[in-house]
């Protein structure tokens, strides 16, 4: 059957995708693939189109034209709801954390679940607490601490714990480190390496070449809203990463290392 998930096909798949914005297109013929149980590191320089990516990717623009497969099969993503339901969460450099509510109340803000009329804080607090020994945080000494209380590094564990409490399929992480410190940095990222040894495909942002180094399976360059490339991490040095940002190539790679769809 043509709908048929294909085994090998990774869990996130995008296939020549545009997006414009009035007269002026931001995305251009985009490729880019995420596979479970790995972390897919996306970088490129400010402006070069990552955000409106993540967009598109969570359903909050809409792609012009061009592709959208979740494990293999096409699909139609017009809303964050769209995404949702596929598996697709995205933690934004934002968090979109409250502060005036606590652990549990912040993991289920918005998908409260109910006993009747009456909050079931029992069965939120029980499943919050599962889903961080699942990820093996440490770091949370109560469930119930408001999060004004909790260090970066914490705040960052909260809302990457709040989107896999939801069955959730690809993890998208916009910037988890940016403003922690050395100790904070380095929990972030174990708990992200850890997010793909349990299976989930992870599309990490970011401008800090030694996190993507540390934690990444595969590297994706944006250049001026071009795919430049999508390598191994194995097969990159730092600086032909940051040729493929600031000059969308790298004399150093050959051609089999740029994606269909993407520019030459």
């Amino acid at each position: 059957m043509a709908d048929a998930p294909t085994a090998d096909a990774p869990t996130l798949e995008l296939r020549g995708i545009d997006k414009s914005f009035g007269p002026v297109q931001v995305l251009h013929d985009v490729a880019l693939s995420a596979r479970a149980g790995e972390v897919t590191a996306l970088v490129g320089d400010n402006g070069a189109g990552k955000s409106t990516l993540v967009k598109c990717i969570g359903g909050i623009h809409s792609a012009d034209a061009g592709a959208y497969l979740f494990e293999g099969r096409p699909v139609q993503v017009h809303s964050p709801r769209d995404a949702a339901a596929l598996g697709v969460e995205i933690v934004y450099q934002d968090l979109a954390l409250c502060d005036n509510l606590d652990i549990v109340q912040n993991m289920f803000l918005g998908r409260e679940k109910r006993r009747g009329l009456v909050l079931d804080d029992a069965t939120m607090e029980e499943m919050a607490a599962a889903t961080l020994r699942s990820l093996s945080v440490r770091t949370v000494t109560s469930l119930r601490q408001k999060v004004s209380s909790l260090s970066g590094g914490q705040r960052q564990t909260v809302a990457i714990a709040k989107a896999v409490l939801w069955n959730s399929k690809l993890v998208v992480l916009d910037e988890p480190t940016a403003a922690l410190g050395v100790a904070q940095t380095a929990q972030v990222l174990e708990l992200v390496r850890r997010l793909a040894d349990n299976g989930l495909a992870v599309v990490l942002i970011s401008h800090n070449m030694n996190d993507v180094f540390a934690v990444s399976d595969r590297i994706a360059a944006l250049h001026l809203g071009r795919t430049a490339a999508q390598v191994r991490t194995t097969d990159v040095t730092h600086a032909q990463v940051v040729e493929l940002i600031t000059a969308g190539r790298s004399g150093d790679l050959g051609p089999q290392h740029t994606p269909k769809g993407a520019a030459a």
